[in-house]
């Protein structure tokens, strides 16, 4: 009898797990001016970083006009929504990332990136490469793996 009552939680509990499971991470940039990062929802809340423009965020959660947001090094703070983006950008997340003229390993070396170097994203993922333009007008394609935001 106890066992029954459970199963209707416990299939509730899997479909809620398995609906969060579903749900593509998203990414947004900061926009065009440089936007206060808070500990809360909040103007009041304690202002914690200056983000720069371009700045890429993964959204975690929308609440009014509020957005928590992760950043690359995987810090959690709340920005007004209305100071992000949906253009994309990207973060190189390893030193000496190499941007190659197509996405192919023995493809010419158009650049080679730092760690923490920013991209605007020209193009999707596609067989572990992303199209990336750097602001100094330079574009090639980089492994997904060397590059957080996308």
């Amino acid at each position: 009898m106890k066992s029954a009552r459970l199963l209707p939680l416990a299939i509730s509990l899997l479909s809620l797990l398995a609906s969060g499971m579903a749900h593509a991470i998203e990414f947004k940039s900061v926009g065009a001016v440089p936007a206060i990062l808070y500990d809360a929802p909040s103007e009041k809340g304690r202002k914690v970083f200056v983000a720069p423009r371009g700045m890429p965020v993964e959204v975690v959660l929308t609440y009014g006009e509020w957005t928590k947001v992760r950043d690359a090094g995987g810090d959690l703070a709340w920005v007004e929504s209305k100071s992000l983006a949906p253009k994309r950008s990207v973060i190189t997340s390893v030193a000496g990332a190499r941007v190659r003229a197509a996405a192919d390993d023995a493809s010419p070396v158009v650049l080679t990136a730092d760690k923490g170097v920013l991209f605007e994203l020209s193009e999707p993922a596609s067989s572990g490469w992303i199209k990336v333009k750097h602001r100094d007008g330079q574009s090639g394609f980089i492994k997904s793996a060397e590059i957080w935001g996308e």
